[in-house]
This record gives C-alpha cells, structure tokens and sequence, in this order.
C-alpha cells in the first residue's frame, strides 16, 4: 500500500496562552487543508485546539492517549488511542509521525522534541524550546514564524 498521507504530530502544552492556543488551532487547519493526518497526545491545550482547527477544515485527527480510557480524548479527536502508559506514549506520538510541530510546552514537549529528533524525526518549532550544546545554539529545532510556514516545512521535510 502507498501511503499518501503524511502523519504530522503536533506537540505542545496542556497550558498553553492564547496566542499558544491560537497558533495550534491554525496549524491544525492548515494540516487539513493539505491532506495531512495530525497526530497527537489526545488531550487538552495544545492537542485540543490543534484537533479542533484540523476538524473544522475536514482533517483527520488521532490522539494517543496516556491512560485507559478513549473517553479520555478531546472532543475533536477522531481516533482515541488508549495506551495505559502515561507519559511514555510520548514515544508513540513522535514514532507516528513524518514531522512534528512543537508549539510552546513544558518538559513533556521537550521531552517529545528529543525522541523525535533522536529518531531521525524533523522537529519544526512555533513559539516553542531552543536547545544549546557546550554553550553553542544547537539548531536540530527548524524554527517558523507563523503555522502556514510550520505546516509547509514539515510536510517538506517529513521522512518517507
């Protein structure tokens, strides 16, 4: 079978401001509106406004969870995914996608960021964590100024 789609994760906090919010839910349409299939951890904040901005432009959204309950999914995630596994479903959420956007986050994104990019993943960063090696800007996180630029550079960059 010939995957047309690309999966592209979008990460980022329960607690996100605003802005935060505001810039998922675009970066979710725009997913949609290119054909993408948004992966994410299924619950509120980021995940949630990312899922409702990919629902509203017809995409496809998939939300793996971190207890056992699919009821546990935000209300825009179309396939709930229970894992029992608390935070290291944070491994399957990166290991499902072609690219990920990190937008804002906690250590739980940074957490996300790292097995991603260990993994080979590309990492696409909006408002998000900068890393630094032995005191020199480590530039593994592309960054993007606005969502139609994130969801562009990580659809261009996702790994076959």
């Amino acid at each position: 079978m010939i995957d047309k789609n690309k999966f592209v994760a979008v990460i980022g906090g329960r607690q996100p401001s605003p802005r935060e919010a505001k810039l998922a839910e675009e970066v979710g349409g725009e997913l949609a509106k290119e054909g993408a299939i948004l992966v994410c951890g299924g619950l509120g904040g980021i995940m949630e406004a990312a899922c409702k901005g990919a629902q509203a432009e017809g995409g496809m959204t998939i939300g793996i969870l971190p207890g056992e309950s699919r009821q546990a999914a935000n209300p825009y995630v179309q396939i709930p995914i229970a894992t029992g596994i608390g935070y290291a479903r944070n491994v399957a959420v990166v290991k499902s996608a072609q690219a990920v956007i990190a937008i804002g986050g906690s250590y739980g994104t940074l957490s996300e960021i790292g097995h991603a990019l260990q993994s080979g993943i590309p990492v696409i960063g909006l408002n998000t964590w900068a890393l630094s090696k032995n005191g020199k800007q480590d530039n593994s996180i592309i960054v993007a100024q606005s969502p139609t630029e994130a969801v562009n550079k990580a659809l261009e960059l996702a790994i076959k």
